[in-house]
């Protein structure tokens, strides 16, 4: 039970949040009730300058410490995280390159002006089109995920008279979670190929002369709080890079992302720069062991940028006490849910709430934070206290949910996404468009047949 149930925890929120003397939240100069009057909920809300400035940090950081140990460091933005528009313009601002994983990723960076020669684009079943038109654009790295891929590229490049450089995805045997790390010796996922394969493939890599083999590509997991896991892929991954080199150059060395954020008071990851120099390190270490140069390096954070910058904004609806063992949970309804939000059904994902359009001294009360749509399973904030007069009508923000969140959005229940808004200076803008329920039907061919007056039957239904 917190002290105080209006207190925004520092690492879980914005950098700018804040509440002002009538104890509205505020973020980036702008509090939530003028929000919502503008934009209503639910409403993703993205501090953009603590986009910018996250990936700046990262950004420095990764450069500080590479240059620490004699090499250089390609820093991409995880498009999955959250892509849009105006996302790429801030990352490549910030002098990130932009990771992408689909074509209709793929094609929101080119249309946001990234840089071919910026972009990375990985997966584990890029369709042949998808290979056709990276390679044809001129990305500046494809990451080959199955043996199979190398044929598929290679065919592709030639054909586009390129030489297209690739990575090889590898599976290192090492799983990094939020607080520990599992070292094993095989990984049963669908990414990847086996790193005892790595030095084969990467022969059969090299004999396509449409196709330039930059190195490894290694992800160990995501919400990683620390640089002990990733220092332990590292040490494997470098002797088979060492193997590799005896050959020819093996120029790069991309060992993912995943960098953790504080989803709640009880979360502390690590200082950035406090892991990309344990990282870094673990690469020398074993760079002096085998005896080969350091690698360029080449990282891929997502979530550690934009999760903590964005929030969501809702309405409560109902309060319901559910009596538990020991006392009462109040289930706390609001006018969103997993359609906005899935993480938390999906993962168990925990997150925290705040009440965003006042303060409260109440006594807090511990609350489920629930959804609306027809789904036992959908809740926004598994537990929570709250002021104990929470009520309806208050405005609810939901912190850390710039990550994954809009990403893994649905029309489930037919209900529209919402809006995603930046607000940088006092000034907000829409960047994605919320949709409305007329998008819904026009997309809707069954209803075609029926004309505008809606006086012709529909079928299989009585007249």
């Amino acid at each position: 039970m917190p002290d105080d149930a209006n207190a925004l925890a520092p690492l879980v929120w914005p950098s700018s949040a804040a509440r002002d003397a009538s104890g509205r939240i505020v973020i980036a100069g702008r509090d939530a009730a003028s929000l919502v009057a503008e934009f209503g909920t639910p409403l993703y809300v993205v501090d953009e300058s603590d986009v910018r400035a996250r990936a700046a940090r990262i950004r420095r950081a990764f450069d500080d410490a590479a240059a620490s140990i004699g090499t250089t460091v390609t820093v991409y933005y995880a498009g999955k995280a959250f892509l849009s528009g105006a996302i790429v313009h801030w990352v490549t601002d910030e002098g990130l390159a932009v990771d992408v994983c689909t074509g209709g990723e793929l094609a929101v960076a080119l249309a946001a002006g990234a840089a071919p020669a910026r972009i990375g684009f990985h997966g584990n079943n890029k369709s042949a089109a998808e290979i056709e038109r990276a390679v044809g654009v001129g990305v500046g790295v494809i990451v080959i995920d199955s043996e199979i891929e190398i044929e598929r590229v290679a065919d592709a490049a030639a054909r586009a008279g390129r030489v297209q450089p690739v990575r090889l995805r590898v599976n290192s045997g090492v799983h990094a979670s939020t607080h520990e790390f599992l070292a094993t010796a095989h990984e049963d996922q669908k990414f990847g190929v086996p790193l005892d394969r790595a030095v084969e493939l990467g022969a059969r890599i090299r004999s396509h002369a449409s196709l330039a083999f930059l190195g490894l590509h290694c992800h160990i997991g995501s919400q990683i709080f620390d640089a002990a896991g990733f220092a332990e892929s590292a040490e494997r991954l470098i002797g088979v890079h060492a193997e590799l080199s005896r050959e020819a150059p093996v120029p790069e060395l991309n060992l993912g992302g995943g960098f953790g954020i504080a989803y709640t008071a009880a979360d502390e990851p690590a200082p950035i720069e406090e892991i990309a120099m344990g990282i870094v390190r673990a690469v020398a270490d074993g760079c002096r062991e085998h005896d080969v140069p350091v690698p360029k390096l080449a990282f891929e954070p997502g979530r550690s940028i934009i999760g903590p910058a964005g929030i969501t904004l809702y309405t409560v609806g109902t309060i319901k006490p559910v009596p538990i063992d020991g006392g009462v949970r109040h289930y706390v309804s609001v006018d969103g849910g997993m359609s906005d939000n899935a993480r938390t059904a999906l993962y168990g994902a925990e997150y925290s709430a705040r009440i965003a359009s006042r303060v409260s001294d109440a006594a807090p009360a511990l609350v489920r934070v629930a959804g609306k749509h027809c789904e036992s399973g959908d809740i926004v904030v598994d537990a929570e206290y709250l002021p104990g007069d929470v009520a309806p009508g208050d405005l609810l923000a939901v912190p850390a949910t710039g990550a994954y969140c809009w990403s893994l959005a649905s029309n489930y229940n037919h209900v529209p996404r919402p809006p995603v808004v930046a607000v940088r200076g006092g000034v907000a803008r829409v960047i994605v468009h919320g949709e409305t329920e007329q998008q819904l039907l026009a997309r809707d061919a069954g209803l075609e047949a029926s004309d505008a007056s809606n006086d012709r039957p529909i079928e299989g239904n009585p007249a």
